[in-house]
């Protein structure tokens, strides 16, 4: 059982995928619109249990249980060895070719 204000996350639909609006990408409108919002259980529940929360600016959202504790993830895809080259392609645009910090 996971307890009451216990820092979880919900999974609800949105959009069914024939809700969705028709100038999408066919690949958009073949799936459903899905929201996941991470909050404080309300209620005690168990995992996939229809729930209630109260995310952190106060707002009251439903939907299914899928996480408990989860983390803040932030990926920007995969590392592209191009990037490295931005600093001197700037300063060497900038400041000339001979600018060395």
């Amino acid at each position: 059982m996971i307890k009451k204000d216990t820092w979880v996350q919900i999974k609800k639909v949105i959009l069914k995928s024939e809700e969705r609006a028709g100038n999408l990408p066919e690949e958009t409108k073949k799936v459903p619109l899905i929201m996941w919002v991470k909050g404080f259980l309300l209620k005690e529940a168990e995992l996939n249990d229809e729930v209630q929360i109260k995310t952190l600016t106060g707002r009251i959202e439903s939907g299914t249980l899928i996480e408990v504790n989860p983390a803040y993830m932030h990926t920007y895809g995969k590392f592209m060895p191009e990037i490295l080259r931005i600093d001197d392609i700037v300063k060497s645009t900038l400041f000339g070719d001979d600018h060395h910090e």
